[in-house]
């Protein structure tokens, strides 16, 4: 009879530390993508907050290094990843997010009927911007009027409801066409964004499976509802496809504080003891979007202060032995930068200096200098 396996949070949070550079950040010199990679994806809606969280995680990287990754050696890819958001993603890695996402069942529509796509309308549009934008860099504007050309008017219609505006409603799929691996961003023009097409993804066999694997080696032990939080996935979906690998020997389920929860089957080596050390993670870093369970990962206080509607990512978090134990803010001036910080639980001499050498890291990061104040952050979440 096989005995499962018994993990305590103490040995999960270490191993998912240890797992994405932030037990010990990666040596100077460790390529960004394989950071990137470490972390499943890092968010980039606000690309500084995606510099932060490499460079916290790899030692004597700047922001520049980021940008060289992303524009200059194209290791990243700038596109649209989890839960239909922009992520920076390893270039190499490209084909399987692609097969991966694709393979996602997409819920219904937000959207009032007369705004809605049909699928056959999205297949066109999805189809008309790898056209418009293969070998070109577009803007917004000009990707539209692209769109408009290949499909119909109908697809330049200004009727999605976003950020007190109407946009054009082939929007609604843009996301999905960075899953199908037809849009990614390019330079900025200016204070324009820009987008082009990725290189053409080959096929990747058993690709859902290997991404579940990559998630659990990244985060596990987790559920399929975990997963499927994660990617804005239907539960069920996740639990059936979990019960598949299971039955396949791909993954193997282990007690997780008493709690059934998966792991990649043979992936069962776990610290003995609990993570150690203070960092400073900004809004959306992957380890606390991905990290469940929400009230271990956001104990006591945490759980009002840190989260925004029971929402991770929103404030940037003080991170105390793999658990958020406090919010902080960086306000930028020149070549000089504020982080405050608001601790909720006392430190130790020995944690705050180390909070002042990740403040001072940050900087570093951002190239700026950095002074650090400890106290309370009054600014809102994603403020």
């Amino acid at each position: 009879m096989t005995r499962t396996a018994r993990i305590t949070w103490d040995a999960a949070s270490a191993r998912r530390a240890e797992r994405q550079f932030l037990a010990r950040p990666a040596g100077s010199g460790t390529p960004v993508a394989e950071v990137v990679g470490a972390m499943a994806g890092a968010h980039a809606q606000v690309l500084s907050a995606a510099e932060v969280s490499v460079g916290v995680r790899t030692a004597g990287l700047t922001r520049a290094d980021v940008r060289t990754a992303l524009w200059d050696d194209r290791s990243l890819i700038k596109t649209y990843g989890p839960r239909g958001t922009v992520h920076l993603l390893p270039a190499r890695e490209l084909p399987l997010w692609s097969a991966a996402l694709t393979a996602v069942p997409t819920g219904p529509s937000p959207f009032p009927p007369d705004v809605r796509l049909t699928e056959e309308q999205a297949g066109q549009i999805v189809t008309a911007i790898g056209d418009a934008l293969d070998g070109r860099y577009l803007t917004l504007d000009e990707l539209t009027e692209e769109i408009v050309a290949r499909t119909g008017p109908w697809a330049g219609d200004r009727v999605m409801p976003a950020f007190q505006d109407l946009w054009p409603r082939w929007r609604q799929v843009m996301h999905r066409a960075g899953w199908a691996g037809t849009l990614c961003f390019g330079p900025n023009r200016g204070r324009k964004a820009t987008y082009t097409r990725p290189p053409r993804a080959e096929s990747v066999p058993d690709a859902l499976g290997t991404f579940v694997r990559r998630y659990l080696h990244a985060y596990g032990p987790a559920t399929p509802r975990h997963f499927a939080k994660w990617l804005a996935a239907p539960p069920g979906w996740a639990t059936t496809l979990f019960g598949e690998l299971a039955a396949a020997g791909r993954i193997e389920e282990v007690d997780f504080e008493g709690t059934p929860a998966w792991v990649a089957a043979g992936d069962t080596d776990f610290p003995d003891g609990p993570a150690r050390g203070v960092r400073l993670l900004p809004y959306f870093d992957a380890y606390v979007i991905a990290g469940q369970p929400r009230e271990r990962l956001f104990p006591g206080e945490a759980y009002r202060r840190a989260l925004a509607g029971g929402q991770a990512g929103n404030y940037p978090v003080l991170l105390v032995d793999g658990v958020a134990a406090g919010v902080w803010h960086q306000r930028r001036r020149g070549r000089r930068t504020t982080v405050t910080v608001e601790p909720l639980v006392r430190l130790t001499a020995r944690q705050e200096r180390e909070l002042g050498e990740q403040a001072e890291r940050v900087g570093e990061v951002l190239e700026a200098t950095a002074e650090l104040v400890v106290g309370r952050v009054t600014v809102g979440p994603h403020a």
